[in-house]
């Protein structure tokens, strides 16, 4: 062969592999993804993509954020009303997905093998209908007391399974000097925590509360196990266990608190665990956890907020490859990819997934709840009624500024009139 024809064969050769190339590339499915912006979401959603694309090197993965909040929301909405939406969007689970219609804008996952390993109880909060519409995109989270385990050893103090243990508690570790009760109210949404963290106890009172508060013949104020909530929360203002600069205090403050020993209790939700391990690596094993404690020991019980889903749009042109990346996530596989990328938070609610080793110690701390049955999601997941101005309520209950009947039925009232936006019967 002459040295022409060899450089035509290799330019030839060349071409040909340039064009498979391109044509292996243009075969490629393009699978889209909108999350929020939280840090922690997005290295969730990273690892997940880049594990999912090991195993499927045919798909390639586009990761998209939005902002949090009611930003975002509003976006999410807009982009399914307007079908703009990305193949799968990492969203809120109960009352809150309700509000995007999913038997219209989400395809019904209830008929694929893969839901079988995704657990009940986060099944019933992403479900319309006779349809079942997402897979969990993190562990279980839970609202009630973290507490310096640091503390708690030097005063030679138990965990409490009572309210009037906790109350008790509380003097001892004032009467040492210390805040008994972090709050931070500078973020007024912290304030509601402890209220809400009663739930367990309020359905372990009244199993059908959910049901009869969202049909409006269920009220707060009428209900003496829901009041509850905000007598508590009278309670430890009224005796002095704050931290003195609850009134500006911010939600960073009270984690660095609680890690390092300047309070003994923050009321907060489990998702701040991660906020704990990157912020306090040295402190984060000397914060414990455990659930909001009843007025008696056996009604005690750990109330659990669900974490989000991922969800696939009706309008996805990639529904079949978008189905395979969530039967990745809801596997024992995608929760080893989660737990390498961020600090676990709590157990998995996918069949077969363990935690790792070095779990930390408010972790350790929940699983007795989740072992022996005694936990129910929160309020807010078997209900789509939610008052904004609870936050505002709680703030002054605990600054003393209303009574908790007052603000109970303030709360009624702030709940009936979102029913009615909802368009709810009975109201």
């Amino acid at each position: 062969m002459t040295k022409r024809k060899t450089a035509l064969a290799a330019f030839a050769a060349g071409l040909f592999t340039l064009t498979a190339l391109s044509s292996a590339a243009l075969a490629k499915t393009n699978l889209t993804i909108l999350v929020d912006n939280a840090s922690h979401t997005i290295a969730i959603s990273e690892a997940l993509a880049t594990a999912f694309q090991e195993k499927n090197p045919d798909v390639a993965i586009d990761i998209e954020a939005r902002p949090g909040g009611g930003e975002g929301d509003n976006i999410v909405k807009t982009r399914l009303a307007t079908g703009q939406m990305t193949d799968i969007f990492w969203y809120n689970t109960g009352s809150l997905l309700q509000a995007l219609a999913p038997e219209q804008t989400l395809v019904d996952l209830s008929a694929e093998p893969f839901m079988d390993n995704v657990a009940d109880s986060f099944k019933q909060v992403v479900t319309a209908g006779s349809g079942v519409y997402g897979v969990p995109t993190r562990p279980a989270e839970a609202g009630g007391i973290f507490y310096n385990r640091k503390i708690y050893e030097k005063l030679g103090l138990s965990v409490p399974t009572s309210w009037a243990e906790f109350m008790s508690n509380n003097q001892k570790i004032k009467e040492a000097g210390i805040p008994a009760v972090i709050q931070t109210y500078g973020e007024p949404w912290t304030s509601q925590v402890l209220l809400l963290a009663d739930f367990y106890n309020v359905q372990k009172q009244v199993p059908d509360f959910a049901e009869h508060y969202t049909a409006g013949t269920a009220k707060f104020a009428s209900t003496p196990a829901a009041v509850r909530g905000f007598e508590y929360l009278k309670e430890v203002s009224d005796g002095g266990f704050f931290n003195e600069d609850f009134g500006a205090a911010r939600y960073e403050d009270g984690l660095r608190m609680i890690a390092e020993g300047e309070g003994a209790h923050y009321p907060m939700i489990t998702f701040a665990i991660p906020a704990l391990s990157d912020g306090y690596p040295d402190q984060i094993n000397d914060v414990g956890f455990f659930a909001l404690p009843a007025a008696k020991a056996e009604d005690t019980g750990l109330t659990v907020w669900m974490p989000a889903g991922f969800y696939i749009s009706k309008t996805s042109a990639n529904i079949d490859v978008a189905k395979q990346f969530l039967a990745f996530v809801a596997s024992p596989e995608g929760c080893a990819a989660q737990s390498k990328a961020v600090a676990i938070n709590g157990p998995y609610l996918i069949k077969g997934c363990t935690l790792p080793d070095n779990v930390v110690q408010s972790v350790t701390d929940l699983l007795p709840y989740f072992e022996n049955g005694k936990n129910a999601p929160a309020l807010e997941f078997l209900s789509p009624i939610k008052g904004p101005i609870l936050e505002q309520l709680t703030v002054e209950v605990g600054t003393g500024i209303r009574q908790p009947a007052d603000a109970a039925a303030l709360y009624d009232e702030d709940v009936r009139k979102q029913a009615q936006q909802l368009g709810l019967s009975g109201r």
